[in-house]
């Protein structure tokens, strides 16, 4: 097995909350520096509504091709809300510098009337 080196920094909470935690910044992966990028958008609109979602993807290595998987939920609206996840497509470089990805996919099943929507987007840079 192949020792992978990982490096970055652990942000301990003050204490203020109700709970005790730690949250983890990878900043390099394999000698390789990282990045994340921001995702948002609306669902599309089924059964008398759609939903606002928003996130941050995981830390994917930089300088060479990749894809990010993703997670979050989205808005409450119409009495629930839906799971988001999967992985971004590769990286599409842009002549200018910098990448993005596209990103598409249907929720989870929820609400009182049981339904999922789709969704698709690009990647901030």
């Amino acid at each position: 097995m192949d020792n992978i080196e990982v490096s970055g920094f652990m942000y301990h909470s003050d204490g203020s909350e109700s709970h005790h935690s730690h949250n983890l910044y990878i900043t390099k992966w394999d000698g390789k520096p990282v990045h994340t990028h921001e995702f948002k958008g609306v669902t599309s609109f089924d059964v008398g509504h759609d939903h606002r979602y928003a996130g941050t993807t995981e830390p994917a290595p930089s300088g060479v091709q990749h894809t990010h998987r993703y997670f979050t939920f989205t808005s409450f609206d119409a009495e629930h809300k839906h799971m988001i996840k999967g992985v971004t497509g590769p990286a599409i470089f842009l002549p200018s510098g910098g990448h993005y990805h596209e990103f598409s996919g249907v929720t989870s099943i929820d609400g009182p009337t049981p339904h999922r929507h789709k969704y698709r987007g690009r990647t901030s840079l």
